[in-house]
Order: structure tokens, then C-alpha cells, then sequence
């Protein structure tokens, strides 16, 4: 059997994956909307964005392989531009919007034109595309957002490594990576950690935020099967409750999804990322292409996890067309994948 051949059947397999995933995410949140009398609109939107933004680059990256990621990346940066960056208030009360999916969507433009860098044959083309990818990082610090210069600033840092390392082992890398801050944050919500957050951080944004998640989990505890219904915690949290201003969000999709669809629905929200790297290590791209794309993704969770970048239509958009690029199989001839 060729090589051509392996990689098709792989990403067929992948692509059956994950619309067994998505589906289920989708039915899950119905089940659990019936049940509980909750609101399943937002979790059904974020799968189709998914899922129309994976479509999106699948079809792009295959004509464009490069061209389509430099310009989903200036894209990108144009919508983190647009989008509002609240002041902190002078009292320390928590904002009305959180800057995690705009630090999501910068992130995300950082990795797709790092993506196209990878990818680019001639010399010039790929020094003007890491020029754009730094042009990202200098973009997110210039709008005043430190998490979203922090995050696109670690892609553009893994991008020139990524294709010395092998694939299983990058990704395996970056799968531990999210791990280590799924349960980091958790132990930081149960209070696990030394002294309290409030001793470590102050009486500050995160101290709101660290009660957020605590509400998240105490829900979660008290519903654990079904959770209490999506789109209700905010008005089933103590902490907004008490509140002037507040969403509804827990600033962690990891939370809210325990709140609000229990065990099955983190379980769920796991195989979601799973697939994607699932889908990257099956992919047809050179392995620097598949590891950059890997790092843009795993950076998106970090800031999932620890804050509410998954609540922004243009995240899980651009996190489907992301993955859909870096796993698209051009129909110009590409070196071939090193999947060791």
C-alpha cells in the first residue's frame, strides 16, 4: 500500500472520528437541555462552528496550502484589532467581557501564520510569513492584551522547533501540556493549593475568577451525572449572583461544562481536543506544519481552561479551521509526512 493511500485512509478514519465526537457533543447537550429545562443554543453553536470552520480549511488548505493559512492569520488579527479591550475598573470589580477570546483569536492567527511559514518553499515567502507571524505578537501587545501577546508569542517561539521533533512525541507533548493545566486549574479551584488563592494573587480579577470556578464545581458535585442544565450557570452561581455585572460564564470552559452537562459532558469536551490531535497525527502535512498548528490548538485550551476563549463563535471557528488546514492533503505535492 502506498504512502498516499495510508494517509487517505488515516484521514478518513480521522474525519469519522470526529463526527462521532461532535455529534455527540451535539446530542449531550440536547439530552441534557431536555432534562433540565437548560439552554443547549450556545454548546450547538460552538459544534457547528467547529465543525464549518474543520470543512473551511479542509477545502482551503487542499487548493491553497499556503496562501490560505497567511490569510485566515491577517484575518484573524484584524477581528482581535476590532474587538473590545475593557479597562479594569478602578475598584477592582470583575468586567462585564473577558480578553480570552480575543487572546484566543491572536493565538490562532500566530499559528496559521506560522503554519504557512512551515509550509512556504521559497525563501522570501517564508521570511515575509515569520515576519507576519511576529507582526501578531507585536499587534497583541500594542492592543494592551498581555495574554494574548503571551500566547502568540509561545507558538511563534515552538513554530522553528517543531519539525525536529517527532510527531508522537510532539504530540503526546502537547496532550501532557493540557493535561498539566486542566489539573493545575482544578486544584487551584478546590483550593488545593497552599495559603488560598487569595494569599497568592490578592484581592483582585482573579480571585473573582478562582470563585467562578469553585461555584463550577460545586454545581458539578451536586449534578454530576447531567449537570444542571447549559446556560445556567449564571443564574445558579452564588458569586454572580452577588455581582453588578456578569455573563453567565464561568471563565473556564472546563468548568462550566462540568456545571452544566456533568462528567459525560468533560468527557466529551476531552475527546473534542483528543480528535483534533487525533486528526493532526493522521494528517498528510510535514510534521512542522502539524506540530505549529498542534502548539496554536494547545495554547487555545490553556486559555480555554483558564478562561472563557470557547464562548466566542470566532475561537472554536478558527480553531476548526486551523486543524482543517493542517490536515488538509494539498493538491500540490508536499513533502511527505514524518509520522515516527
Amino acid at each position: 500500500m502506498s504512502a498516499g493511500s495510508a494517509a487517505d485512509r488515516g484521514g478518513s478514519a480521522a474525519d469519522a472520528v470526529g463526527v462521532i465526537v461532535l455529534g455527540a457533543c451535539a446530542a449531550w447537550s440536547l439530552v441534557t437541555a431536555a432534562v433540565t429545562g437548560g439552554r443547549p443554543e450556545g454548546s450547538l453553536l460552538a459544534v457547528l462552528a467547529v465543525a464549518a470552520g474543520y470543512a473551511g480549511g479542509r477545502v482551503s488548505g487542499a487548493l491553497l496550502p499556503v496562501a490560505a493559512p497567511a490569510l485566515g492569520a491577517l484575518a484573524g488579527t484584524a477581528l482581535a484589532v476590532a474587538a473590545p479591550y475593557p479597562a479594569p475598573l478602578a475598584d477592582g470589580s470583575p468586567l462585564p467581557d473577558d480578553t480570552a477570546g480575543s487572546a484566543a483569536v491572536l493565538a490562532l492567527s500566530a499559528g496559521a501564520a506560522c503554519c504557512a511559514a512551515r509550509a512556504a518553499e521559497r525563501p522570501a515567502t517564508r521570511s515575509v510569513l515569520w515576519l507576519l507571524a511576529g507582526a501578531v505578537v507585536v499587534t497583541a501587545a500594542l492592543l494592551g492584551s498581555p495574554a494574548g501577546a503571551a500566547a502568540a508569542l509561545v507558538v511563534v517561539v515552538c513554530a522553528p522547533v517543531a519539525g525536529r521533533l517527532g510527531r508522537a512525541r510532539g504530540l503526546v507533548g502537547l496532550g501532557a501540556a493540557a493535561a498539566l493545566t486542566a489539573v493545575g486549574t482544578w486544584a487551584l479551584a478546590v483550593r488545593a493549593v497552599p495559603g488560598g488563592p487569595g494569599s497568592a494573587m490578592g484581592d483582585t480579577l482573579v480571585t473573582h475568577r478562582v470563585r467562578l470556578w469553585h461555584d463550577a464545581l460545586g454545581l458539578a458535585v451536586d449534578h454530576w451525572v447531567l449537570g444542571a442544565g447549559p446556560g445556567r450557570f449564571g443564574e445558579l452561581s452564588p458569586t454572580l449572583a452577588g455581582a453588578l455585572m456578569g455573563d453567565g460564564s464561568a471563565r473556564s470552559a472546563l468548568f462550566q461544562q462540568a456545571a452544566e452537562q456533568g462528567v459525560v459532558g468533560v468527557a466529551l469536551l476531552g475527546a473534542g481536543y483528543c480528535w483534533l490531535l487525533h486528526a493532526l497525527w493522521r494528517s498528510p502535512r510535514p510534521t512542522a506544519v502539524v506540530l505549529t498548528a498542534g502548539a496554536a490548538l494547545t495554547v487555545l485550551a490553556a486559555l480555554a481552561i483558564t478562561g472563557d476563549a470557547l464562548s466566542h463563535t470566532t475561537v472554536t471557528a478558527g480553531a476548526g479551521l486551523l486543524a482543517g488546514l493542517a490536515t488538509a492533503h494539498p493538491l500540490a505535492d508536499e513533502a511527505a509526512p514524518e509520522n515516527e
